[in-house]
């Protein structure tokens, strides 16, 4: 068990396990349907919110075949958001229960390692939004003083075991005096920061599909630790995880995971958390977790020409974390645009008929990503039009607009899934915006992503050292960008503590700024096959994109 104070206590593995016994009674599913009275409004009040959303239909039309019949307006007119929207104080409504625990280990179970960083690793050193934020939140129907006294042992216990063979997350990244390189080091007693708060916001708030501030999210997310500077050895050291828990009596909880990204990509992280709910889940049984345990060879991930050494020399030392407290995120507002199987069926549909007939060939690539991806980047294009409407520029419809894509090069390398650390490469793609606003806008968008996917396959290393400098050269000069975070293939919906899959997950690291936006991409909570986006948007343009993602989607069926 924790020491009571403990600043510092290591959970034992015995102990742990101990801990983790009788979990059944309490870690049964969610009973019934919690729902937000606020959140569609009477029919009666329908003319009144598009007139407050000052949303024009027709302007924003997603081009595809068919016509918007009058009931269907109607339907839409349900899905916007547009009831006033106010920012919730949550930082007031914190309770902070425990703010001095740390979890180890188990004791003597690792040994001092060292872990070098990969080029892929270094890359995020000084890269915007590099300490990565993730929250899961699920049903929980169990008032405060059950959690503290029951599930929380049991988390850390869990989380204990998980960190024994995730042991660079409870490490520290050094950073030693130049011209010597960063690295990962973990030493036995290091730990990752566990704070446990209890909300007495709306749950049902947070895991909503509408817009909603970020600024509402940020008491939740766990901060990027501060870094320590040693005196002796001239080292910096920064804390590589933190964790922290909030607790909404007798609803749910929330589980934030901070990481930083020079430790691992969405992969790894997604490898983490579903490993933890595993443990967590089977009572500390660690064969269930016997096949899955992650892997640290990187012989095969180097850096050939030392470009990385030498990116990092010249932009010397700068700490991740900086923007996770940016005030773009705090400015914007969260949205959620599910897309259902039997929709994504209709664009490959759609995609596949419309090629046929203007190329008279089928698509270079239809999968879920690329179908998917291109309807949303066509929407967000439409959106950013609406906002150069009233003042258009001769330039605009001429100007060319950026999609970048991560993908995971795992399987070129002929590395194991469960390769810990970064294993990722940012992919470019262009359209010009004429071409996205015509009517085959998603065909358009479909077929350079598809193209560019295929390019990668056939020569997956091609201009690779060089590829996040022309990302920061076309951010530098404010170029009409969307990024595009994790994947539905790591299944994050997954990772179940025994309390049932998560209500919601929310990406910390998704915000938009001027001509620059990201968004996040999962599997659908919902339901298989279907995919769901996180999308971060300026609050008086939630309701016109929500209109136009929805609309488009309407005019498939």
């Amino acid at each position: 068990m924790l020491e009571d104070g403990g600043t510092s206590a290591s959970i034992h593995q015995q102990s742990g396990q101990d801990s983790l016994k009788d979990l059944s009674a309490e870690t049964k599913p969610f009973e019934g349907e919690l729902v937000k009275e606020e959140s569609v409004p009477e029919d009666g009040e329908i003319g009144q919110v598009l007139q407050t959303a000052q949303v024009d239909i027709n302007m924003l039309d997603v081009t595809m075949p068919g016509t918007l019949k009058e009931a269907e307006k109607q339907k839409l007119n349900f899905i916007n958001t547009s009831t006033k929207l106010m920012a919730i104080s949550p930082e007031s409504s914190m309770k902070l229960l425990e703010d001095a625990s740390h979890v180890s280990p188990p004791p003597s179970s690792v040994p001092t390692t060292t872990l070098p960083l990969t080029f892929s690793d270094r890359i995020f050193l000084g890269f915007p939004g590099s300490w990565m934020q993730y929250l899961f939140f699920y049903y929980f129907q169990y008032p405060t003083s059950h959690f503290m006294e029951t599930t929380l042992p049991k988390l850390k216990a869990s989380l204990s075991l998980t960190l024994q063979h995730f042991f660079p997350f409870a490490g520290n990244l050094v950073f030693p005096p130049l011209p010597q390189m960063p690295y990962i080091l973990y030493t036995e007693g290091d730990s990752v920061s566990f704070i446990v708060y209890e909300s007495s916001e709306d749950f049902n708030h947070f895991i909503g599909d509408h817009a909603r501030h970020a600024q509402d999210f940020q008491p939740l997310f766990p901060k990027s630790p501060p870094e320590v500077e040693s005196k002796s050895s001239g080292c910096t050291q920064k804390p590589n995880m933190a964790i922290q828990v909030a607790v909404f009596p007798d609803v749910g909880i929330s589980i934030g995971v901070g990481f930083s990204h020079v430790l691992g990509d969405g992969r790894t992280d997604a490898h983490f958390m579903k490993s933890w709910a595993a443990i967590h889940k089977s009572q500390g049984d660690l064969t269930c977790f016997t096949n899955c345990f992650p892997t640290f060879d990187r012989d095969l991930v180097n850096d050939p020409s030392g470009r990385a050494s030498g990116l990092f020399m010249k932009n010397e030392r700068v700490f991740q974390g900086s923007s996770s407290t940016s005030s773009v995120f705090f400015n914007n507002v969260r949205v959620t645009c599910k897309i259902k199987r039997s929709q994504v069926e209709l664009l490959k549909s759609w995609v596949k008929k419309t090629c046929m007939e203007v190329y008279g060939s089928e698509p270079i690539r239809m999968s879920t990503f690329v179908v998917t991806c291109a309807y949303t980047w066509v929407c967000l294009t439409k959106l950013q039009q609406i906002g150069t409407h009233q003042n258009p520029s001769p330039d605009d419809f001429d100007a060319v607009s950026y999609f970048h894509f991560p993908v995971d090069c795992r399987g070129h390398l002929k590395l194991p899934e469960t390769y810990f650390g970064n294993c990722v490469l940012l992919r470019m793609t262009a359209a010009k915006k004429s071409e996205l606003l015509g009517e085959n806008g998603i065909l358009v968008a479909a077929t350079v992503i598809g193209r560019e996917i295929m390019e990668f396959q056939e020569q997956p290393f091609k201009d690779a050292e060089t590829s996040w400098a022309k990302v920061v050269e076309i951010i530098k000069m404010i170029k009409d960008s969307i990024f595009v975070t994790s994947s539905p293939k790591f299944g994050v919906y997954t990772s179940d503590f025994g309390w049932g899959r998560p209500k919601k997950i929310e990406f910390g690291n998704i915000a938009s700024f001027g001509s620059v936006s990201s968004f996040s991409i999962s599997e659908n909570s919902e339901e298989e096959g279907g995919v769901e986006f996180g999308i971060a948007l300026p609050p008086h343009e939630s309701d016109s994109f929500n209109t136009i993602f929805h609309r488009g989607l309407l005019k498939l069926s």
